[in-house]
C-alpha cells in the first residue's frame, strides 16, 4: 500500500495538525516505513500459536466479598442528632 498526499492530508485533519511541505514529505515516508514492517510480520507462521489476549497468565486477585458488619441500623443511629423512621434526619438544602 502506498501512502499518498491525500492520505497524509486526511490523518493531518484527524489529528489537528498542520504539516508544511516538508513535514508532509517525512511523515510520508514513516507512514509507509510502518507499512512495511507490519508487513514483514505478516510473513509469519502463526497458525500453531493459540490467541491470547495477555502475553502473561492473568488471573483474579479480589478475594470474596463478604459481609462482615451486618445491620447494625440501632448503634449506628445511636450517635445521630436526629433521626426520623430509622434513618439520619438532615436539614433542608434546597427548596
Amino acid at each position: 500500500m502506498t501512502i499518498t498526499d491525500e492520505t497524509i492530508d486526511y490523518v493531518g485533519i484527524l489529528a489537528k495538525l498542520e504539516l508544511s511541505d516538508e513535514e508532509k514529505e517525512q511523515a510520508k515516508q514513516d507512514m509507509s516505513n510502518m507499512l512495511e514492517y507490519v508487513s514483514k510480520l505478516n510473513e509469519l507462521d502463526t497458525d500453531s500459536v493459540e490467541p491470547m489476549s495477555h502475553a502473561f497468565p492473568v488471573s483474579n486477585v479480589f478475594r470474596e466479598d463478604v459481609v462482615t458488619n451486618g445491620d447494625d441500623r440501632d448503634n449506628l443511629l445511636a450517635n445521630a442528632p436526629e433521626q426520623k423512621d430509622g434513618c439520619y434526619k438532615v436539614p433542608k438544602t434546597f427548596d
